[in-house]
Formats: structure tokens, C-alpha cells, sequence
């Protein structure tokens, strides 16, 4: 990779200008993008004769192409490696025909694998592991390359044809099947989506049309339209197309995943457009529906997370976790659900149902946890600096966490287990802590009032970095005697 860049760059082909205004992920795409380029075009020049089409016998625009789908083949393989089969199927299929015939002209004139040929120009290899099939030298380089089908397919979603453009051009059933023929090999990483959003937002595709789009589709397949058709339904069909490359899988595997893979993109789509003033309404995503409408479904997103359970090697947090920044949970019910180690920061999760729910090691930093029902919730090493938890229902809830500067004001903190919790600069005033487990805690610059109730606490004499004012409240030295009492009298 080294040499790659150092080759574009003596041949002037990365300019410090060209990312004065790019953020990283969009910096890495123009890498890739003059990376690409120069391969097709400067790699293998001679006297100023770009040789690649004599080598390959395919022009740039045919390699482009063939690159593209060979980066997507290589994720939906596993992310390692890809059939050759799979490639000149899937190229016939997108209707590349005259690609296809290319090839096999290349492959008599060479007397071997005329793909394979094409392919070897351009940092793939034969794989090691699997007769027939190429990967990448750079796994990043395919993953960029996949995102990049990724994104044309996406970005021809929302073209319209027509005198007045009022009509798709791929119709909704062509749609379902490209979604489902796009996602539904397995989950999408965090690189590929990286790239896939860059890509997106520097092609000033109408993100509008398209999150309309993905989301009535996300609608459908959330209610179960696709998976429970009495006839030929389109997991199947994905799962059918998988087999024959020797990719196991099965139509419920494939359904799940495509879901989960849409709900990644319109979690994804919701975060950019809160970070655009004018977008935050339209680019607006709740699971469960548009929140306070009479279509909103509390129970839709939990019925997601609990089908999702049926991967059994992955669920919901696996899958979905690190793509819920931002996320509008509110008003949602999710009793019960599991989101251990999930990223929510700034995610809105005001007066969500979420008893007895696991947050174990889940980032939940600025969370707007505002009036919730977190009853016997366990917070076992998570994040919840700045978390706002005015008003919530935390009674029973396991909160050895970090709550620094968290919001707790009015909080149901009854029987709630502090113990070892850093309450460094919460804010505790008018919180119910009755019966609350606090040996060990970190009350260090808590704020308090009058309205605090520390009457019954358990291991509250243990607590540390107690403010000296609070310290001299008589209302808290009564508590901290008795608890101290209680402690001698187990004793």
C-alpha cells in the first residue's frame, strides 16, 4: 500500500488540496478513488500507452466494473476470498453480457483463465485457500471496491424515468430483490459502511428518496411480507444463489441479515441527517415507527431484536450495535432486551420501556434516558457520562458504571445497586436512593438538595469523596449512621 501511494504521488495524482474540506472517511475514499484510477490508467504505462487494455484485453470502464463486483463477491464470500464462478455469474447476471464475452475471448487468446487473468493486474491473487477463487493483496481495497457496487446500485434506486420522472426506474419488486441479492450474504462492517456513506454523500445522491425507499422496504420485511410469501419468496431465492458458490446459508439467515443490514443504513442515513440542519426532520428514523403517530408500534423493534436471536452465532447487538449513535428509540418498548456493549451515544431513549433490559459495558454517553423504565436494568460496566436520567425509573437496577456528570435528577434510584459506581458531578437532587446499594461509590462533587432521600441506603458509610456540606446535612449523617449500624449488626 505504501508503494501504491507513493506511486500516485510521484505521479501527482494525490493533491494536499483535494482534501482541505474532506472529514476521514471521505479522505479515505478519495485515496481509494485515485487509487483505482491510477491502476486502471497509470499502472502499466509505456511511451504514454496505457497497456492495461492489451494485457487484459478490457478497457478501463469494463475493469472498473469487474473490480467492483469482484469486491462485492469477496464480502459476500466471507471477506477473504471469492470463486471465479461467482464473478462471471454474477456479471452475467447484472447483464454484463458483452463483459462476459470479453473474458471468454480473453481466456482462449491466453489459454488459461481469461478472469483470472484480468484480475491479476489489479492486487487480487489466487486464493491459497480455495481452488478456482481470488482475494485481495489489500482487504481494504475490496472492501472499498464493494462499497463502491454498493453505492451505484443504491444511488440508481432513486433515479426516475419517464416524460415527467415520476416513475422508478427500478420498480419496487426489482427493488426487494436487489436488496435482498445486496445484503443478505451477512452483516455489513464498519469499513465497508464507512465507505459506503462517503461514497453517498460525495455523490450528491438524493439520500431523501432513498431513505423513502429503503424504509418502506424496511417496513415490509419488519412485518414479515417477505419471508412469510406463500410463494416463491426472495430470502430463498438469495439463499439458492449463495448455495450454488458453495456459501451456506438459508432463507432465514438471508432475511434476517438483509433487515438488519437496512436498518444499519437508515440508522446510518438518520445520523447524517441530524448533523444537516435542514435534513432533520426528513432523514428522521424511529424502528418502531414515526414517534406519536398513530402507525408508531412500541413493540416493533423488540419483535426485530428477539427474530434476530434465530442467527444463534450473532444477535441484535452484534449486528446493529455499533450503528446506534444517535438513535430514536423513544417511546419504544424493550423489555427485556439485550444491547451489551452497543455504541448509544447521544441515542434519545426518553420514556422507553426498557425493565429489566442488559446494557452490560454498553457506551451510553449523553443518552437522553429522560423518564424511562429502567426497573432492574443492568448497567454492569457502561458508560453513562453526561447520560440524562431525569424523571427515570432506575429501582432494582444494577449501576456499577461510570455516571459521571450524569442527570438523576427525580430519579427512582430505590434498591438500586451503586456499589463502586462513579457518581463523580451527577446530579442527585430530589433522587429517591431509599434502600440503594452505594459501599464504594464516587460521590465526589455531587450536586444535592433537600429533596434527596438517602433514608435506609446500604453501605452508604463505605461511600467516597463525600462532599464535606453534604457531609454536615443532618438528614444525610442520620443515613450514614444508620447504615454504618446496620453494617455492625450483620456483623
Amino acid at each position: 500500500m505504501l508503494y501504491l501511494l507513493a506511486a500516485m504521488h510521484r505521479d501527482e495524482q494525490l493533491q494536499g488540496e483535494m482534501f482541505a474540506t474532506a472529514n476521514v472517511n471521505g479522505t479515505k475514499v478519495l485515496i481509494y478513488e485515485q487509487a483505482l484510477k491510477w491502476v486502471l490508467e497509470k499502472q502499466r504505462v509505456e511511451e504514454g500507452k496505457n497497456l492495461n487494455p492489451e494485457i487484459t484485453k478490457l478497457e478501463p470502464e469494463d475493469l472498473e466494473i469487474l473490480l467492483a463486483e469482484a469486491g462485492l463477491c469477496v464480502v459476500q464470500s466471507g471477506g477473504e476470498y471469492a470463486a471465479i464462478k461467482m464473478i462471471e455469474d454474477r456479471l452475467v447476471e447484472q447483464g454484463y453480457n458483452e463483459l462476459q464475452v470479453l473474458i471468454e475471448e480473453a481466456r482462449k487468446d491466453k489459454q488459461e483463465d481469461g478472469l483470472k487473468n484480468a484480475l491479476a493486474a489489479f492486487y487480487l491473487k489466487s486464493a491459497a485457500k480455495a481452488e478456482n477463487s481470488v482475494e485481495f493483496f489489500h482487504k481494504s481495497f475490496g472492501e472499498f471496491l464493494c462499497a463502491k457496487r454498493m453505492a451505484e446500485s443504491l444511488e440508481y434506486f432513486t433515479e426516475k424515468t419517464g416524460k415527467r420522472r415520476k416513475t422508478y426506474t427500478v420498480p419496487d419488486k426489482d427493488l426487494e430483490w436487489q436488496i435482498y441479492d445486496l445484503f443478505g450474504y451477512g452483516s455489513l462492517t464498519a469499513e465497508v459502511v464507512e465507505y459506503l456513506m462517503a461514497l453517498l454523500v460525495k455523490s450528491e445522491v438524493d439520500l431523501l428518496v432513498l431513505f423513502e425507499r429503503l424504509h418502506g422496504f424496511y417496513l415490509k420485511w419488519s412485518d414479515g411480507e417477505f419471508i412469510e410469501d406463500t410463494k416463491k419468496t426472495l430470502p430463498l431465492e438469495k439463499a439458492k444463489q449463495l448455495e450454488q458458490w458453495d456459501i451456506q446459508s438459508g432463507q432465514r439467515r438471508v432475511d434476517i441479515y438483509t433487515g438488519l443490514n437496512v436498518m444499519i443504513l437508515l440508522f446510518e442515513l438518520h445520523r447524517y441527517g441530524q448533523s444537516q440542519e435542514e435534513l432533520r426532520e426528513e432523514l428522521h428514523f424511529h424502528p418502531c415507527g414515526e414517534h406519536g403517530s398513530e402507525d408508531f408500534e412500541a413493540t416493533r423493534l423488540l419483535r426485530i431484536i428477539s427474530y434476530s436471536e434465530c442467527l444463534g452465532n450473532a444477535d441484535f447487538a452484534d449486528i446493529v450495535g455499533n450503528f446506534l449513535t444517535n438513535a430514536d428509540f423513544r417511546g419504544a418498548y424493550l423489555a427485556t432486551v439485550i444491547l451489551c456493549g452497543a455504541t448509544l451515544i447521544d441515542a434519545n431513549l426518553r420514556d422507553a420501556n426498557l425493565s429489566n433490559a442488559d446494557f452490560r459495558d454498553a457506551d451510553l454517553t449523553c443518552t437522553d434516558l429522560n423518564d424511562a423504565q429502567l426497573i432492574h436494568a443492568n448497567f454492569s460496566g457502561a458508560e453513562l457520562t453526561g447520560a440524562e436520567l431525569t424523571g427515570a425509573d432506575l429501582s432494582g437496577a444494577n449501576l456499577d458504571a461510570i455516571l459521571i456528570y450524569a442527570n438523576l435528577i427525580n430519579a427512582n434510584l430505590i434498591n438500586a445497586d451503586l456499589s463502586d459506581a462513579t457518581l463523580s458531578g451527577a446530579d442527585l437532587s430530589g433522587a429517591d436512593l431509599s434502600g440503594a446499594y452505594l459501599s464504594s461509590t464516587d460521590l465526589s462533587e455531587i450536586k444535592w438538595n433537600n429533596q434527596t432521600n438517602w433514608s435506609n441506603t446500604i453501605g452508604l458509610h463505605e461511600a467516597r469523596e463525600v462532599p464535606e456540606d453534604l457531609q454536615q446535612n443532618p438528614a444525610f449523617a442520620a443515613a450514614v449512621a444508620q447504615s454504618r449500624a446496620a453494617s455492625q449488626e450483620q456483623e
